[in-house]
């Protein structure tokens, strides 16, 4: 299951050359990630209050392969790539059109009230890979 997020590129989101900052396309791919569990109906917010469970990213490895630009609309791909009972593993990719921008792996860890690694909530580790 793919999960597509579309945002626009604005000026903020730019350097002097007038293409997409590098950090910025990492914004993007987290404001994906968001869009994404709050669409399979996880509440961050409960998660965290109820079981004291929030997100982290441990890893994230990025390929920038062409640049986006001032007012581009930009498309974020989010697929599961690897489920185990402690690590999401998510392939992400930014898209213009067909034209892809940029990749990114990125190894999500659940993390407990004292801030240690834990399991992630059974919504996570019944999801689906991508073969």
């Amino acid at each position: 299951m793919t999960h597509r997020f579309q945002c626009r590129v604005y000026y903020e989101d730019t350097d002097l050359a007038g293409i997409v900052y590098y950090a910025n396309y990492l914004k993007f791919i987290e404001r994906a990630r968001s869009e994404w569990v709050r669409g399979i109906g996880v509440d961050q917010n409960r998660l965290k209050a109820d079981h004291g469970v929030v997100f982290a990213v441990r890893r994230v490895e990025a390929e920038y392969l062409s640049p986006a630009r001032f007012d581009d609309l930009v498309e974020v791909e989010t697929e599961v790539a690897e489920v185990t009972p402690a690590r999401l593993v998510l392939d992400q990719r930014v898209m213009r059109g067909e034209t892809v921008l940029f990749t990114a792996r990125v190894t999500i860890v659940a993390l407990g009230e004292t801030g240690r690694p834990t399991r992630l909530p059974a919504e996570f580790r019944q999801l689906p890979a991508t073969p």
